[in-house]
């Protein structure tokens, strides 16, 4: 490879780029930027794309940019919409273009010499330029008919909703935001997902016709799963990169239970890992799918990039957890994290205080076994365990201090018949 659009290709990550972009690349070292929606507090694994294509343009020597919305926030992308979402307030955006920040500078270098990483955010332009200006230096550039041309306009146009004026303004605003990071930045590409090709090219035509001189545009594919259903979502909503939206336990879990027919591509699309790497995890799969080999490799080096070490050890033990795995180091919001999904019973608190309940007695109460007896005969057998601990001793009881955090006791039937008492 002698360009990182060889990288990109081979990772499947180059959809469609500008003409003469190749020559660029392998002549000079450029800046480019992809801008980032602040539609929430926090970035989610949709996100993870552009946030290593930045990333990966910088390990090849070249200067990213990374643009927090700002002011496009306060309008709202209708690229891939099929209809106008509501707009947020100038406090909500602001709130959310803070919070992202953090989030986009945990990926890039910003103390790389020549090449080092920039933040910005949108608004310290586009809040200061009046209507009039931009109608006369950016509306006046292209036309009515150019836009209408354009997949993400030409899509809502046909849809019952149509679009109002506020979003089809946005491409003006997004090809400003090119012109801008060109003229002061020295920006000469826009990298996106194919669903802003409209919008980058819209900016590489207005640079065109304001300064004069070619600026150029790259889209990788948008992410999807083999069986049709969107990337990124889970029965419980999107997976966030903030841990205090989705926990690192479920983070993990999202990419260890991608399907094997995803699993290489997500592999090539969101880690480090070589092609030699990742052939062979694909081998391993293909010979040998119940080991998860690779899809276990994707949860550890996507979880430890955004989580770090830590978070990922907290996360590969809670995992464990619901194999038999011992829950010692485990807090209470972990185990409410893990075994959300699980049966639960509450159960008064002063029920486990002083002596106890005996633990023949909570297992009926809980519906763990059917009757005393069958209590019984469990225990003697070995097929219970309390917090992932067997206990064959009829006489044992549930006190607080078996409780995990005050707040939980785990009990377990056999080999993954797990049950939550909750105390309230």
């Amino acid at each position: 490879m002698t360009t990182i659009l060889d990288e990109l290709r081979w990772r499947g990550l180059l959809y469609e780029s500008s003409e003469g972009l190749e020559e660029l690349l392998a002549r000079e070292r450029v800046t480019l930027y992809i801008g980032f929606d602040p539609s929430a507090d926090s970035l989610h694994i949709g996100h993870l794309l552009p946030l290593l294509t930045l990333a990966r343009f910088q390990r090849w020597g070249h200067a990213p940019i990374a643009l927090a919305g700002g002011g496009t926030g306060l309008i709202g992308d209708p690229s891939g919409k099929t209809q106008e979402r509501p707009l947020l307030s100038k406090e909500q955006v602001a709130a959310n273009v803070e919070a992202i920040k953090r989030q986009l500078a945990q990926f890039l270098d910003f103390n790389a010499g020549d090449h080092s990483a920039r933040l910005l955010n949108n608004a310290d332009w586009l809040t200061r330029l009046s209507l009039i200006d931009f109608l006369r230096d950016v509306g006046k550039h292209l036309t009515v008919n150019y836009m209408l041309a354009k997949d993400s306009v030409r899509s809502r146009m046909s849809s019952e909703t149509g679009i109002s004026f506020t979003e089809f303004s946005y491409m003006l605003l997004q090809a400003y935001d090119f012109a801008y990071l060109f003229e002061h930045h020295g920006c000469k590409l826009q990298a996106g997902g194919s669903d802003q090709w409209g919008n980058i090219t819209a900016g590489i035509e207005l640079i065109r016709r304001t300064f004069g001189q070619k600026a150029y545009g790259l889209v990788y594919p948008l992410v999807t799963k083999a069986d049709g259903t969107k990337f990124g979502k889970t029965e419980s909503g999107a997976v966030w990169l903030d841990p205090k939206r989705t926990s690192p336990y479920r983070f993990y879990q999202f990419w260890y239970n991608v399907d094997d027919a995803d699993v290489g591509k997500y592999l090539r699309y969101f880690t480090w890992l070589s092609a030699a790497e990742i052939e062979e995890l694909e081998q391993i799969t293909a010979r040998q799918p119940e080991r998860r080999a690779a899809q276990q490799r994707l949860a550890r080096d996507v979880t430890r990039m955004v989580h770090g070490e830590t978070a990922l050890t907290r996360a590969e033990e809670a995992s464990q957890a619901l194999f038999g795995g011992s829950l010692a180091s485990l807090s209470a919001d972990d185990v409410a994290d893990i075994f959300e999904d699980v049966p639960s019973t509450t159960l008064p608190r002063h029920d486990f205080e002083g002596e106890g309940m005996a633990l023949v007695d909570a297992l009926v109460r809980c519906g763990v076994a059917t009757s005393k007896s069958d209590a019984r005969r469990a225990i003697e057998g070995g097929g219970i365990y309390v917090n992932n601990v067997q206990s064959a001793d009829l006489g044992r009881r549930l006190t607080l201090n078996d409780s995990i955090g005050g707040r939980f006791i785990v009990l377990r039937k056999g080999r993954k018949n797990y049950h939550l008492i909750r105390l309230a």
